[in-house]
């Protein structure tokens, strides 16, 4: 099927199976309610790890069924940490998912040399959101993992969402190297970059997409936009990826997407050697579902 809606991750995660999922102390309300709520719906078969004492209390106190769950006891959230992050590594789950611990704490245990999820590749995080008038799925990249890329890490980056949305069916994704300006200004250096990745793309040095830059935003979604700036690209006004110069705007740009326009969001971290399912205590239970999602639709058996 094609990925035109972000609703479309609920069918794309059900093929070739149900996923395992490994959720690090899932005691928040809104993320043990997308998991109970993902496992119910068949999308995932979840694994809770952490205390569980402490799951099955706030989960009696929404009302939550967990039958079916499965429990990995853990005193603290390093051995939570660790226990889940080692599921996924040895085979035993697909993808995994941070709950009420700190990104750090999860990220030291995802990149741990001996039993971690270093795959060799750049990790970065991928945010994708359907607003209104767009009509179709947006990703952007990277807002949570790589403060300020250089040209080798916007490269891996690309590399990363193109990989992601060849998985979600989109055979050659529109990449927009964003920028405050579409032309190359030696004082914006985002800008040169954008000019260079375009280059890189258009040689075969990153392949299975289309990249274009440096294009503003408005431009890079909006075929009017572009239309009345005259620029003719084959990436202006249809960008399926957002490449941001680095993590405030990309930070910024989903966040009033989600705060501001009110819409749902799904975000993973991409180039570990499973998906790991990142999301803020302040993210709807929907959002939430649609990470989940995302990442049982692009995780490897």
């Amino acid at each position: 099927m094609s990925f035109s809606h972000l609703t479309d991750l609920y069918a794309l995660s059900s093929r070739g199976g149900v996923r395992r999922l490994a959720a690090v102390c899932p005691y928040e309300a809104d993320a043990l309610e997308a998991i109970a709520e993902a496992h119910r719906r068949g999308l995932v078969d979840a694994r809770l790890v952490g205390d569980e004492g402490r799951i099955r209390g706030k989960a009696a106190e929404l009302g939550l069924d967990l039958s079916g769950c499965s429990f990995i006891p853990a005193s603290d959230d390093y051995q939570a940490a660790q226990l889940a992050v080692t599921a996924v590594s040895s085979g035993e789950a697909d993808l995994l998912m941070k709950g009420m611990i700190k990104t750090a704490s999860l990220l030291k245990a995802v990149l741990n040399k001996e039993w971690g999820l270093r795959s060799g590749a750049l990790l970065s995080h991928l945010a994708i959101v359907e607003p209104d008038g767009i009509g179709r799925p947006i990703g952007i990249t990277d807002g949570g993992m790589n403060i300020a890329p250089d040209l080798a890490a916007k490269e891996a980056i690309i590399a990363n969402a193109v990989e992601c949305f060849h998985q979600l069916g989109v055979a050659c994704p529109k990449v927009a190297c964003l920028a405050a300006v579409e032309v190359v200004n030696p004082d914006m250096p985002a800008t040169g970059d954008a000019a260079a990745l375009t280059a890189m793309n258009r040689r075969g040095q990153i392949s299975g997409c289309l990249v274009d830059g440096p294009l503003a935003l408005d431009n890079a979604v909006d075929a009017a936009a572009a239309k009345t700036k005259g620029i003719d690209s084959p990436v202006a006004g249809q960008a399926d990826i957002l490449l941001v110069p680095s993590i405030e705007p990309g930070n910024m740009v989903g966040k009033t997407v989600m705060f501001l326009a009110r819409k749902s969001c799904a975000g993973v971290i991409l180039g570990a050697k499973a998906p790991v399912v990142m999301t803020s205590r302040f993210d709807s239970m929907e959002s939430k579902l649609l990470s989940i999602s995302l990442g049982a639709a692009i995780a490897r058996r």
